[in-house]
């Protein structure tokens, strides 16, 4: 598991009193091309609705953000870092797989209380999706959101702990 901080240097307000992990995949859940010809052009992708005001919410309300990427290159592990900073998504960490891991090992890793994805519609559906190999007893304490593939969050709660109720 390879880690980068996102927007590490940013001073936003911040009540620490939630203590939630949200982890939400990056590549057709919050990011997306503008267009059909943009689709396999990772570093054209931009966010898709208002995606990063709520992470920046949930961030400010006292969850911790962690990113997931599908890519697996450094250089493009780091495009996809910059795309997330510099369209002002909340601070936190971009976890990339090792050339030998799965999303069920990165989920299993990180254990967080919310996982965002998206259906993964355009590569195959639910047998690409991170939640679904995971282990049961892991899997049931995990709250899985899953979104239309390029729909975005916006339709989510604001607020954080709403989250774990969706």
């Amino acid at each position: 598991m390879n880690v980068i901080e996102i927007a590490a240097e940013k001073n936003i307000g911040r009540n620490n009193d939630l203590k939630i992990k949200i982890l939400v995949f990056t590549e057709g859940t919050i990011i997306g091309p503008r267009n059909l010809l943009q689709h396999f052009n990772h570093a054209a992708y931009v966010p898709i609705g208002a995606a990063y005001e709520k992470t920046l919410d949930w961030y400010k309300q006292g969850a911790d953000i962690i990113y997931l990427t599908s890519r697996k290159n450094k250089i493009q592990v780091a495009t996809i870092a910059a795309i997330l900073e510099s369209y002002n998504f909340a601070p936190g960490i971009l976890i990339s797989r090792d050339s030998n891991e799965t999303y069920k090992d990165i989920v299993e890793t990180v254990k967080p209380d919310v996982l965002i994805e998206d259906d993964c519609r355009s590569i195959g559906g639910k047998w690409q999706m991170c939640i679904t190999y995971v282990r049961p007893e892991i899997k049931s304490k995990i709250k899985s959101i899953v979104v239309r593939e390029f729909r975005g969050i916006d339709h989510l709660p604001k607020m954080a702990i709403d989250l774990q109720v969706t």
